[in-house]
């Protein structure tokens, strides 16, 4: 299987290391208009590939290639994803999907008329942590209340910086949450009907300028989703806690019973209104072949982008779920602008 990578900055390298340890692929090109990316390519192709290099992501066009990672920064994935629409390539599109509305709706129209995939990466799904805690959720009965929490440090530096400013990444509730949005529908089974949300930018960031503007994206947040089916989800975000002993947590409580996981300690604990409590640490999924920077998770979400295309099968994360992420990071943002709940338009 034939592929290419587009944007070799972090997250396009953590792509081509996974694909270094699946078997049976190879990566024909990468492309990325700075050089010093393209240079990390290369050192992450190790042994393992030769591939061409290019500046311009659209020589791509010309190759023979099965499936393209899409890699860029945030803004740009809306001129990739068109100038791709017409070709036969499968595309794993990394979160956010879009930055605005009208380009995710467009994506999706696109996706909708092309006969190869679109899947977006959306990895936390697959890490082991998340993926038992899913298994186990209904054990705490008839869902009410979802909780998450990660507190971690800042925003790492990017390639021209275009991450410290909202209308390059979407904002902080788009551009780092979509993750944490998605994980509220596979939790809640429903549809996110209205955002309140409170933030600021308090710690990080205040004395960065860049030609003379100073970086407007927030670092902390806390975000209440109500969903249609009457669950409420709450994100508790902190981007000036480094230290903290994990980055995430989430806890759903119900009418049964409470099921809570820490991350990455992989601790979970179940207990139910009776008293009844166990508590172990979940073991790493024993697939993961390369553990790189999601704890194995964008490793297993790229083999089974492979797997989807090889057994004909529909993208497991669909550009509808990578709206629905951003449609409610959009809205918290816009909370936090106007100080009341937004309503979600979702499609």
């Amino acid at each position: 299987m034939k592929f290419a990578v587009i944007g070799t900055g972090m997250m396009g390298c953590e792509h081509i290391r996974n694909l270094a340890h699946i078997p049976d692929v190879e990566l024909v090109a990468v492309a990325d208009p700075n050089e010093k990316p393209r240079d990390w390519a290369l050192k992450a192709c190790g042994d393992r590939f030769q591939p061409a290099v290019f500046e311009d992501y659209r020589a791509l066009k010309a190759l023979n290639l099965d499936a393209v990672i899409i890699a860029s920064p945030n803004f740009t994935h809306i001129d990739v994803v068109r100038d791709l629409a017409e070709t036969p390539f499968h595309l794993l599109l990394e979160k956010p999907m879009c930055t605005t509305l009208d380009d995710a709706r467009e994506v999706i129209e696109i996706d909708e008329s092309r006969q190869a995939m679109i899947w977006v990466a959306l990895e936390y799904r697959y890490m082991s942590a998340t993926t038992h805690f899913l298994q186990r959720l209904p054990e705490v009965g008839d869902l009410k209340m979802f909780f998450i929490r990660e507190h971690r440090g800042p925003f790492l530096k990017k390639v021209g910086n275009w991450n410290r400013f909202n209308r390059n990444s979407g904002g902080t509730l788009v551009e780092k949450c979509c993750h944490f949005f998605d994980l509220m529908n596979l939790v809640t089974g429903a549809e996110p009907v209205t955002a309140f949300s409170s933030g600021s930018q308090d710690v990080n960031h205040l004395d960065e300028v860049y030609d003379g503007e100073r970086s407007d994206i927030l670092d902390n947040a806390f975000t209440i989703v109500e969903f249609d089916n009457g669950v409420r989800a709450c994100l508790d975000l902190c981007m000036f806690a480094e230290g903290s002993p994990n980055e995430q947590e989430l806890t759903a409580t119900g009418s049964s019973g409470k099921l809570e996981v820490h991350i990455p300690d992989n601790q979970l604990s179940f207990s139910t209104r009776s008293g009844e409590h166990e508590s172990y640490m979940v073991p790493h999924d024993p697939g993961i072949e390369f553990m790189g920077l999601h704890h194995g998770a964008s490793y297993l979400e790229q083999k089974a982008f492979i797997d989807a295309i090889r057994s004909g099968q529909p993208p497991a994360v669909t550009t509808r779920d990578g709206f629905r992420s951003v449609a409610m990071g959009v809205a918290a943002q816009e909370s936090i602008e106007h100080g009341q709940p937004v309503s979600i338009q979702v499609f």
